[in-house]
């Protein structure tokens, strides 16, 4: 059941208890995620959405509050991101798709979201969530695609930008196909009018070029493959590139990655690595083995057909076998921990609802991949909690479990920083300081499932 602050009887776990407006987790282990110590035997105390203190359980009786929810020496830490998403468009002023995936966010412990194509019912959809009308994460919302197909001239792409700032749209996403003097137009000002920008790397602008006119996240590593290949023609060849230049990951010239990566950290560019998006759509699993894996519920079968015909045709063409993907794969990762470990900040993201990835779950595959690469589990949390905050300039107000910052935090049974398969069954999600019990989110993921029976 979702809680506001008026009291409401809460089933949570085993007990029955009231909620109001102010109340405290008890017998929590926390990770705040300021640094990596772990807060052991603390109480947190919520008021009108804020945590107002953290409490050692030996002091918590002198705090007053309308209740006591125990934690049973659970863990809490300030959840989940996923940064590279693609929110669903409302159809005809139909927002059931964006509910729904809202929800498959919260039940995840997925408590801020980045959109990186917008749309305007995007903006009514986080109104909705902020006023406190709908349930669902903090949104960051991207405005409509500056690609070749939507950018005509750089006077155009300039109106774009200051349209999209005017619109109340967070970011700006650019996808290839543009034109230097575009991209030159695009940077010029969205720098001047204040609003942050990033995405894909067009092969006529570069990696260099987007780095040093002002690239604010580089969405899946891109352009790092095709700025170390000697022979720039074979880049601008598709058919010798495969997709995502993968076929040319050998050509390399790692010599030329120390540059690179001295460039981006001084740029200040950050990485959304979207690591499971390659492992799934480009990886050498085939599509239909995808059809009946167990999140799949979640997704109408038509999604999942379009994605599975997504793959296919990759497929078909001889690609997507073992020995091409598996050097394209493993260089992503030496990539993204030469990165990693150079200092390159990191966002957690899946590109969700993208082919396979359903929205929450696909990030803890991301989670999974970080891991294997060689990422600490706290430096994993660490892109998805405090990294996002930074990111928009918001850090300390949430992401992190202190005095002053929004209750945004989730509960779990285990610690994540020795074990990041508890990350995968939050016992409670407190949202802007709601409540959502495992109750409440079993249900609403089961009325997703319900709709789309394919029983």
């Amino acid at each position: 059941m979702k809680t506001s602050y008026t009291c409401l009887i809460l089933l949570f776990s085993s007990f029955t208890t009231v909620l109001c407006q102010s109340y405290l987790v008890s017998n929590v282990n926390i990770i705040s995620m300021e640094d990596e110590e772990v807060l052991e035997n603390y109480s947190i105390l919520v008021q009108e959405g804020k945590i107002h203190s953290i409490i050692p359980m030996s002091d918590s009786e002198a705090y007053p509050v309308d209740q006591v929810i125990d934690g049973n020496g659970g863990y809490v830490y300030p959840g989940l991101a996923e940064f590279h998403s693609h929110i669903p468009i409302a159809q005809n002023g139909d927002s059931q798709l964006q509910e729904e995936a809202m929800w498959l966010y919260l039940a995840n412990g997925v408590l801020r979201v980045r959109g990186m194509i917008g749309d305007a019912s995007h903006l009514k959809l986080k109104e909705r969530i902020a006023s406190g009308e709908l349930d669902g994460p903090r949104l960051f919302l991207s405005g409509p695609s500056f690609r070749g197909s939507t950018v005509s001239s750089p006077e155009q792409a300039a109106q774009m930008v200051r349209d999209q700032k005017d619109a109340g749209y967070d970011h700006l996403k650019l996808h290839p196909g543009l034109k230097m003097d575009e991209f030159l137009a695009i940077a010029t000002t969205a720098n001047q009018v204040g609003i942050p920008f990033g995405g894909h790397v067009s092969l006529d602008v570069g990696l260099k070029a987007s780095l040093e006119n002002g690239y604010k996240s580089v969405e899946h590593m891109d352009g790092y493959i095709e700025a170390l290949i000697p022979d720039y023609s074979r880049v601008l060849d598709p058919e010798i590139a495969g997709p995502f230049s993968m076929l040319l990951v050998e050509e390399a010239d790692m010599s030329r990655l120390p540059e690179l990566v001295n460039l981006t950290l001084e740029t200040g560019a950050w990485m959304a690595p979207t690591l499971t998006l390659f492992d799934r759509y480009f990886g050498f699993k085939p599509a239909e083995e995808y059809r009946n894996i167990p999140e799949m519920k979640y997704m109408s079968a038509q999604q999942v057909q379009s994605w599975i015909n997504a793959k296919t045709p990759h497929e078909q063409s001889g690609i997507l076998t073992r020995e091409n993907v598996q050097p394209y794969l493993d260089f992503r990762n030496q990539l993204l921990m030469t990165l990693h470990e150079a200092g390159v900040p990191m966002l957690m993201s899946s590109d969700s609802p993208q082919v396979f990835n359903v929205p929450g779950f696909s990030i803890h595959h991301e989670i999974d991949l970080m891991s294997k690469a060689g990422m600490s589990n706290y430096e994993i949390l660490k892109s998805g909690s405090v990294n996002p905050a930074r990111y928009f300039g918001q850090e300390g107000n949430w992401g992190v479990i202190k005095e002053g910052a929004s209750a945004d935090f989730v509960l779990v049974k285990s610690n994540p920083l020795e074990d990041l398969e508890t990350l995968k069954n939050p016992v409670m999600v407190v949202m802007k300081g709601e409540i959502y019990d495992q109750q409440e989110l079993k249900k609403q993921l089961d009325k997703i499932e319900a709709k789309y029976n394919r029983d």
